[in-house]
This record gives structure tokens, sequence and C-alpha cells, in this order.
């Protein structure tokens, strides 16, 4: 039987599903209204409809790296609540995405949806994903991820803060494969973690970011009336100092190592890299916090608790 795209339209009416999935449904079931409702209602589709308009600004951050520690996954999955987030069953489905991240080819969120879900491939991944909001009774979403390959000797570490709130993955370069080159992985993923650095060091820093804060050091620093007397030469190198100062806060390798403050992280990498005989890199690195840059729900705790219990 031919779909209509009114067939389609009203599927979704009488679910809140959405088209791509009401259109697979409808032919699957040879356009069959009730059949199709079925359908989406036994992979959990319809029963989480209700709950996608919900803000999911809580969950966690996940990782996953491989026994031969040449794949590693980052992925943050978010629910509405905190106390979802520390569910277990939520936290095992989490770690089970970071997983399939690590394996995956897809290049973003939506390719990924499309997946088979590797725990049950009769499923995809958005299906699978609407059957725990139907299990958890709240929203849930895959915001994002990331997946490193190591291409060269070396590590890949992890370190979660917070039951999950902040999570680093890094990857390190290094012919000596040594536990001191985990526990350097594991210092450097938690300065990461307290300092949130924008860059590895200042070769990385975009030419165009360095013209903005300059632009807005010298807009600074001519519109404060201590500096009105001051020449031009003057002012630029108070700029100068300015960016300099600014540019070893966001820089990883230039900031004060958090465990000793009288190294910087460059220096603390030399001293390890003198211990096991060799040069050692930060390839790269991915900072997840959870819910930054979303919006937040504004209740307070009794309301959520209430909710909880409901």
């Amino acid at each position: 039987m031919a779909i209509t795209a009114a067939m389609v339209k009203e599927l979704r009416e009488l679910t809140g599903v959405g088209m791509m999935d009401c259109k697979k449904a409808l032919t699957e079931t040879d356009g069959d209204m009730e059949k199709a409702v079925e359908l989406l209602r036994e992979k959990g589709l319809a029963a989480s409809a209700k709950k996608a308009g919900r803000i999911a600004s809580e969950g966690i951050v996940g990782i996953y790296l491989s026994d031969d520690n040449k794949t590693g996954a980052i992925v943050e999955v978010n629910s509405e609540t905190d106390f979802v987030a520390k569910n277990q069953i939520f936290q095992d489905y989490v770690a089970a995405v970071a997983k399939q991240v690590a394996t995956t080819t897809a290049a973003d969120v939506d390719a990924f949806f499309e997946e088979a879900w590797a725990l049950d491939p009769q499923y995809t991944v958005k299906e699978a994903l609407s059957q725990q909001v139907a299990v958890i009774g709240e929203n849930l979403n895959i915001r994002r991820f990331e997946k490193f390959e190591k291409a060269q000797s070396g590590k890949l570490v992890s370190y979660i803060h917070g039951g999950g709130r902040i999570a680093v993955l890094i990857e390190l370069a290094c012919a000596n494969e040594s536990e001191e080159l985990v526990e350097l992985g594991k210092n450097i993923a938690m300065q990461i973690a307290a300092m949130n650095p924008k860059f590895t060091t200042e070769k990385d820093v975009p030419a165009d970011f360095i013209e903005k804060e300059t632009e807005i050091l010298t807009h600074q620093a001519k519109n404060d009336p201590k500096n009105a007397s001051k020449p031009d030469q003057i002012i630029a190198k108070m700029i100068e100092g300015r960016l300099k100062k600014e540019l070893k806060e966001i820089c990883l390798v230039e900031q004060p190592y958090v465990k000793d403050g009288d190294l910087t992280v460059q220096k603390y990498i030399d001293s390890v890299a003198k211990e096991v005989g060799a040069p050692i890199e930060i390839v790269r690195y991915v900072r997840y916090e959870t819910g930054e840059g979303l919006e937040k729900k504004d209740e307070n705790f009794a309301d959520e608790v209430a909710k909880a219990m409901a």
C-alpha cells in the first residue's frame, strides 16, 4: 500500500512521534494505522513523545576505553533531573552508549541515531533511547560525542569528576608506554577538568582570537582614565603584557600545574619525559561538562523531590 503524506501526518498527530518514524511504522504495517500506533508503542516511541519537549540539561558524561587502549570515546547524555543522573539504570545506559561510540563510523549524533543499537540490533540507537525514556520516565538526549583512535605509540587516558559532571579524554604520544605516562595523563586530565583551558599551546591559538582579544584590551586600556596621559607605545606594551598573561591562563601547557604551583604544566611534562627517557606530546584532549550551554530548568529542590516521588 502506498504511504501518503496525509497518513504520516495523521499518525504523527495520534502519537506525537517524528515524521520519519511514523513513515517507517506505516511502511512496516502496510498502512494499517492501528497497527502502526501499536508498533510505535512497542518501540517506546509513542510513550516517550509527550516527554520530548521537556528540558534535559542534567545527566552525565561517560567515557569508554578499549582494552587495547587504541580507541576511546566520550559522550554526554542528558536527563531532566540530577536524581535520574544518579540512577544505576541510566548510568549503565550511558556506559553502553559510550561503548558503541567507540565503534561507530557516524560523523554526528543524527547519523549515530540511525545505527542499529548494539545491545539489541532490531532497534536503532534512537529507538533504544526512546525505550529508556519510557522506562525512566524523563526526557533523555544523547547530546554529543567524540571518538579518539590512537595512530601512534602513547596512551589514551580518561578522568571523570563528580560522578560524571565533568569528564576529560586525553591522548598522549610517547615511545615509552609506561605507567608513568598513565599517571601523567591522569594528572593533566585533572588539570583540564579544573582549569578548563581553551587551547593546548600558544601555537594553537587562532589569529582571529588574538586579534579580537587585542581589540578588547585596546578598548579597555584607552578608556581607562589612568592611561589618559600615557604615550601610545606604553599603552601598546601594556596591551601586549596583558595578552601574554591571558594566553598563559587559557593555554594548557602555560598554566601553573595545579599539584605544584612552582611548575608550569609543560615543565611537569618535561620532568616526566626525562624519567621515562622519551619525549611526551599532548596530541589532543576533549573536556565535557554536563549541561554547559544548555537552558536550565527553573525549579526548586522541593518541587524536584515531589516530581520524582510522583
